[in-house]
């Protein structure tokens, strides 16, 4: 008989007999595998945290106690569990369950999430506004591994202890986040893993004091020093205890009925306590355990090989023309030198990292430090190229004006998935790096229309010895025949592709090629749109935009970037201070408000970004 079919509220868990709740585990995989394979999304992360989930909702009274989620890779357990299955098979679909934790989806996702490092943070607010209304609630925070390399993290744990607010926090180590972890903590984990002689040594030294017929303060002081020395021998450190939380673990977080065990034993601590578990990423789909760096966020798949049923495309994406032309630049310039914050993947800088692993950095989830890491090697006569996520880039916004930007260093900031990313949503779309960085003196900003541009621009950001900033959408490059040599670009030039219009389109990077085609459909109305491709969003073409604007009936801005501040507002500004009249100015781009998942087709769609939807808006200013 199916027990999650029949499992209609979080409490009737509690109803179960143990093999039930194993059956429950295994038929939660089975849907989770279901929907990823068909839908896409964070796969291995979620596969592995089945039981943790089901112990924190056999164990906790969801929502009266808060659960928080870390990034929410993990979470798709807790969807299903708290009153969503039904809806699970809509997951990151248009209109459907968000992929990650969403306070407006549901009363039981506690805290909105999807950056990471932030959920220590959270837990310990609610904790803090707990105490002061004198409530009894629990409240539990979820962080991996891969989350508590963040800086945010570790303020969070610093104060944590001091505050000594009853909390649990829960580390749940599958020794990977999306790519390999680095650094000193992920060592610390690893040499805490693999020392089991330490939990047992605790227990022994407990045992041995609770045979002691009185135990003065002599001997406790005792007890302390032998209880620390054995600690530091076994495990190389005792950093959660130093900063003043309870340290319990390691325990096998795939082991349910352990796992129940200890929480209901820890449940009523005082003060704050972390709980080390270690759990198996993709654990119940074997091609999830074999590769789960490839299952961490994963498109459709075929569920009995494990094989992506989208098929690669012969035209590349633009990552991969990054990578290739950096690995290009490096081989001529010994001082080019690369930096990511934990995507080496994803933005393309694994092939480099292979190639000079001496000059690459991979700094875990450390935006901050990447940034300001690599003014440090720009101060000192390297060439850095950071290469982010759009989205993660805002984490770093301080070291790029007072570290990168106010001392004038040469240093390339790459901006990955700028724009409309899709399924992810509004956490990870990238549609304010023109708005917040734009006002930046010192700063150089380009976005390129296809993969030829994005190369020259780099060449040339690696030339330039101040800072740049270089912005490309997610997916596909435009399937240019590629040029050779590679030529560099002039600083601040754009190019009129097409001209002798009544209209003007002024489009930059991804919109451009959208634009071209919007003039193509207007001609057929004997409506004619000149297109100028601005390529720099800071410096503008200040020339080549006011000789165009000239005499034209109508100028539209087009950028998929945020409306508010962004290149359409530069031209504005630009136009008020020539004193060129603007009132027959339409800015196109991303509305004041976040926007939802959906595939980055339908959404740009829905933004009038499409060619189709380019046409329409400008034939309604004929209205």
């Amino acid at each position: 008989m199916a027990i999650l079919e029949n499992l209609d509220y979080p409490a009737d868990l509690k109803l179960l007999l143990p093999n039930q709740l194993l059956q429950l585990a295994s038929e939660i995989r089975s849907i989770i595998i279901k929907t990823v394979a068909k839908n896409g999304g964070h796969l291995a992360s979620s596969l592995g945290a089945v039981e943790l989930t089901i112990a924190l909702y056999r164990v906790f009274n969801f929502p009266d106690d808060k659960l928080i989620w870390d990034v929410g890779h993990q979470a798709y357990a807790h969807k299903i569990l708290s009153g969503r299955k039904d809806k699970f098979s809509t997951l990151r679909k248009k209109d459907g369950i968000t992929g990650f934790p969403k306070r407006a989806e549901s009363k039981y996702d506690a805290f909105g999430v999807g950056h990471a490092s932030t959920s220590i943070s959270a837990a310990l607010g609610m904790a803090a506004a707990r105490d002061i209304d004198n409530a009894s609630y629990n409240v539990i925070s979820v962080i991996g591994d891969g989350a508590l390399t963040g800086g945010e993290s570790f303020e969070a744990l610093n104060n944590t202890g001091a505050l000594k607010k009853n909390m649990l926090i829960i580390l749940n180590d599958n020794e990977m986040s999306i790519s390999k972890n680095v650094g000193a903590l992920s060592s610390y984990l690893s040499q805490i893993r693999t020392a089991p002689e330490y939990t047992r040594a605790k227990k022994d030294i407990g045992r041995l004091l609770s045979r002691l017929p009185k135990v003065g303060h002599t001997v406790y002081k005792t007890a302390e020093l032998l209880k620390d020395s054995v600690k530091k021998a076994f495990i190389a450190g005792s950093l959660f205890e130093e900063l003043g939380l309870s340290y319990i673990g390691p325990i096998d977080g795939n082991n349910l009925s352990s796992l129940i065990n200890v929480l209901q034993r820890i449940k009523n601590m005082n003060g704050p306590v972390l709980l080390h578990i270690i759990t198996k990423k993709g654990k119940g789909y074997l091609p999830a355990e074999k590769e789960p760096a490839k299952f961490h966020g994963v498109g459709p798949f075929n569920i009995e090989t494990g094989q992506l049923l989208k098929k690669a495309s012969v035209i590349p994406t633009y990552t991969q023309i990054f990578s290739d032309t950096l690995l290009h630049l490096a081989a001529k310039n010994k001082d080019i030198v690369a930096i990511t914050a934990a995507m080496p993947g994803g933005t393309g800088l694994t092939p480099f990292a292979q190639k000079y692993p001496d000059r690459f950095f991979d700094v875990g989830i450390a935006e901050e430090h990447a940034l300001t890491m690599a003014a440090g090697l720009a101060a000192a006569g390297k060439k850095p190229v950071v290469a982010l996520y759009s989205t993660f880039a805002q984490r770093g916004y301080d070291q790029i004006v007072h570290d990168i930007c106010l001392q004038n260093l040469p240093v390339v900031i790459c901006l990955d998935r700028a724009g409309i990313v899709g399924e992810d949503g509004p956490t990870h779309h990238g549609v304010f790096d023109f708005s917040f960085l734009r006002h930046i003196p010192n700063i150089t900003i380009a976005a390129p229309k296809d993969e030829n541009e994005l190369r020259s621009l780099l060449v040339f950001a690696c030339d330039y010895n101040k800072p740049v900033v270089l912005r490309y959408p997610r997916g596909q490059a435009q399937g240019c025949p590629l040029n050779n040599p590679i030529a560099s670009l002039a600083i601040g030039k754009g190019e009129l592709i097409k001209a002798d219009g009544e209209n003007l389109i002024i489009a930059v990077g991804s919109m451009v090629y959208p634009a071209v085609a919007a003039a193509r459909i207007l001609a057929t109305d004997k409506i004619n749109c000149s297109v100028l491709n601005a390529r720099f969003i800071k410096p503008l073409d200040e020339n080549l935009i006011e000789s165009a604007v000239k005499n034209k009936k109508h100028i539209i801005t087009i950028e998929e970037n945020a409306l508010a501040g962004g290149f359409g507002s530069a031209i504005l500004e630009f136009l008020a201070i020539k004193s060129i009249p603007f009132n027959n100015v339409t800015c196109m781009g991303i509305p004041d408000k976040f926007i939802p998942q959906g595939s980055r087709s339908e959404l740009l769609s829905d933004n009038n970004l499409t060619a189709a939807g380019i046409a329409s808006t400008i034939k309604n200013l004929y209205k």
